[in-house]
């Protein structure tokens, strides 16, 4: 999916956010963030959101040698979704169809996301979590998202965000566990999951779990290690979260199911979805 100009304004918030928070002097923030708008104004719009966003993190880690930014954020972004997990868990087992049930969190779970937002306290998350349940998914993809599962040797299940990584736990537990290897990014970036956070979830209880050995928030096969690339070839099924996922693997032919929450008028505008209703997308 190639950068709308709406992505701009994304962009430079998400730059200003990081500046101001890393950088003290406010001489040395206006330089960095005129080096980004500068490299905003020159780069490739044909390339991926996500690639575009990576770039930017590299600009403002490389003066703040600071490649982590968001470790306190997402600490307790999990914290606050582990604390809510018993309660969901609970929904989930008493429905009449947990798989759908599970689905259902799993997708709100995308709502956790720095990438659009600047924070989220824990009193949004367990609101963003809760309200799943006044919300209606397709429940016709959902069933043939269900079929797939089934039929699959090996599936591949992309992660996204920190904090969500909990609902994909409590979704994975209505799942086949044996066929699935779960999938993190190789590198700290924005709020994205990485092995940090599935250890302290406890999600290597459940799965096996890799890294991509990329830093994009997304997945651009090109930036990802070899021993990722020959998992996601032999994979029957790809179960992928999130927008970042969605930008950038949505053209590419395979087997994949995308599960996320619409937060962006582009995506919304693309996919012919409103804001804020989630949605399962089979790749064509």
């Amino acid at each position: 999916m190639k950068t709308s100009p709406i992505c701009l304004p994304c962009f430079v918030r998400q730059s200003v956010k990081l500046v101001t928070s890393q950088i003290n002097d406010i001489k040395a923030g206006e330089v960095v963030l005129r080096e980004i708008l500068r490299y905003l104004a020159n780069t490739d719009y044909s390339r991926s959101p996500p690639e575009i966003a990576y770039q930017i993190h590299n600009i403002i880690s490389k003066t703040t040698c600071q490649n982590d930014p968001f470790k306190m954020d997402r600490f307790e972004q999990n914290r606050v979704a582990l604390d809510l997990s018993t309660s969901v868990r609970k929904i989930i087992i008493e429905s009449l169809d947990p798989f759908m049930e599970a689905l259902k969190f799993c997708i709100a779970g995308n709502s956790i996301d720095l990438g659009v937002r600047d924070t989220m306290s824990s009193r949004e998350i367990e609101h963003s979590i809760l309200e799943a349940t006044d919300f209606d998914i397709n429940e016709t993809l959902g069933e043939h998202l269900k079929s797939e599962i089934e039929k699959a040797k090996s599936i591949l299940y992309l992660g996204d965000n920190a904090g969500e990584i909990v609902f994909d736990m409590l979704f994975i537990e209505q799942l086949p566990e044996e066929k699935i290897c779960f999938v993190v990014r190789g590198k700290p970036v924005l709020n994205d999951v990485i092995l940090q956070d599935a250890l302290q979830v406890g999600l290597d209880k459940y799965v096996e779990v890799i890294d991509n050995g990329s830093g994009i928030p997304g997945t651009i096969l090109e930036d990802c290690s070899d021993t990722f690339r020959k998992r996601f070839e032999s994979a029957d099924l790809v179960i992928a979260k999130g927008q970042g996922n969605f930008e950038t693997l949505s053209q590419i032919d395979k087997n994949i199911f995308f599960l996320l929450k619409i937060k962006c008028p582009v995506i919304a505008d693309l996919t012919g979805m409103k804001m804020d209703e989630m949605a399962i997308f089979r790749n064509n």
